[in-house]
């Protein structure tokens, strides 16, 4: 989806490079690779103020994103995957030790595919971040879906209720995250996509209604 974590994986021998674009000059790009069947790995990297001028104020630590598959999907049962993933995104509160938007940690996620005029993907995510110096440390949750729009487009949308971001000196205003996208699968592994994160406002801090972001993903099996 766009911030949160899906049951999705990798297949064994593929290697993934996404980047993320986002107001402030925030760039985020990763690579991921699976490794074994149900077993994926991935490290990012990121700053704000990359793109434009100034001083560029890179995040503190590189990131990790571990997925472990638990259950396939069936035509019962949604598909499960366990992970880690310490990649938050806007730019990084020194103070607090926390991104803007809060990296999802420990997760347990379950999506399910149906076929709807094309395919419709449901997702959930139940979370747990480990940055909690903002005295909020609350179990989190999310919901997604993905609805494919003829052969190449499809939209995204999910809610962020974060709980875990809305007290102490928390940084959300008790709103959660809405964002919604837009996908166009351009070919050979390459897609390119449209974000606009924070359609309620949620962020303490800005006045926009909502971010815009160009997102870019790449594919390829290579062993």
């Amino acid at each position: 989806l766009i911030d949160l974590p899906t049951a999705g994986i990798l297949e064994k021998g593929f290697v993934g490079i996404t980047m993320d674009l986002m107001p402030a000059g925030v760039v985020i790009p990763k690579i991921e690779v699976g490794v074994m069947d149900g077993f994926s790995f991935g490290i990012s990297y990121g700053g704000s103020n990359i793109i434009g001028s100034g001083k560029v104020d890179m995040y503190k630590l590189p990131a990790i994103n571990v997925r472990v598959r638990v259950l396939d999907e069936s035509i019962a049962l949604p598909a499960f995957t366990l992970g880690f993933d310490s990649q938050g995104k806007g730019f990084y509160n020194k103070d607090l030790n926390r991104y803007q938007i809060k990296s999802p940690g420990f997760f347990v996620a379950a999506s399910k595919n149906f076929e709807f005029l094309g395919y419709l993907s449901l997702h959930g995510v139940l979370n747990y971040s480990l940055e909690r110096d903002d005295a909020d440390n609350d179990l989190n949750l999310g919901v997604g879906f993905e609805k494919t729009l003829g052969g190449r487009f499809s939209l995204v949308g999910e809610y962020d209720f974060a709980v875990n971001d809305n007290t102490g000196k928390a940084l959300g205003d008790g709103k959660g995250f809405m964002n919604f996208g837009v996908r166009w699968s351009v070919g050979d592994g390459l897609t390119l996509g449209l974000n606009l994160r924070d359609v309620l406002n949620n962020k303490k801090i800005s006045t926009a209604a909502a971010d815009r972001g160009i997102f870019i993903d790449y594919v390829k099996g290579i062993f």
